[in-house]
Order: C-alpha cells, then structure tokens, then sequence
C-alpha cells in the first residue's frame, strides 16, 4: 500500500483554499430545473462550460444571478421543456437536462449535443437509463 512519510518532527498545519469543480459544478446547476424554490451555489468556477450551462438555464427560464463564484438560481413560473440545439451543441453536457426536466414536468424535447473535440462520448447511457425508469424515448430531427 502506497503511503506518505512526514520526517522531521514538525506538525504541518495551515490553510488552502479549494477551488470549485466544473464537473461538479454542471450536474448541481441543473439540478435547479427540480425546484420551485431558488437555489444558492457558492465557489462555481468561472469557466466556460460554466457560462454554457447558465445560458441554457436562462433560456429554459431559470434566473441567474452570478456575483463572484456565487450563483443564485431562481426557476421562474415558466420553464420551457425545450432545449434548443444552438445551446445543446456547444457542450455535451448540456443533455443532463433532460432527467430534471422529464422528472419535473413529465416531458422534455432536448437536441441532441454537437460532436466533441476528444472523441466519441454518446449519450446512449442517458438515454437507456431513462427508458429502465420507463420514459418513452424517441429520437426525431436530432432531437430527444
């Protein structure tokens, strides 16, 4: 077993700051779209697929107030259920709305994403995860 050896009798002490995860952060941001009430996040990095996810959200009809790596997430009374391609495309990760919205309103129309610059990564396992929860999947004009 693999082990770290501290020599030379003094204690290590002190602080760091942990920087947030945006592959934490993506999932958490969309599981806003499950909720009446506004959501709160603190250390969401500032990327860019971070940006991406906003965007969707904000055209799906979730309010956004980000001020430093604080996000406030309201859903208004309006949620679309649509997800259009011109979002969905630019990060793959954009099809995670598809459970909360199927879970919230009982139907969801999102696009299927872009390609990816690092290889093939289907969203078959989302897909078939979802029928084993019985949704009725069909996959019409590239869309969901």
């Amino acid at each position: 077993m693999d082990k770290i050896s501290i020599l030379g009798g003094k204690s290590l002490e002190g602080t760091i700051s942990i920087s947030g995860s945006k592959n934490a952060a993506l999932p958490i941001l969309v599981s806003s779209l499950l909720s009446r009430e506004t959501s709160i996040l603190d250390n969401v990095p500032n990327l860019v697929d971070v940006t991406t996810m906003k965007e969707l959200l904000i055209s799906l009809g979730v309010n956004i107030s980000h001020k430093k790596k604080i996000l406030s997430l309201e859903p208004s009374n309006n949620i679309s259920t649509h997800a259009d391609y011109d979002l969905v495309r630019k990060m793959r990760a954009s099809v995670l709305v598809l459970g909360p919205l199927l879970t919230r309103f009982g139907e969801a129309e999102v696009s299927l994403p872009g390609g990816c610059a690092i290889g093939s990564r289907p969203v078959d396992i989302h897909i078939l995860a979802l029928k084993k929860m019985g949704t009725r999947i069909e996959i019409n004009d590239g869309y969901i």
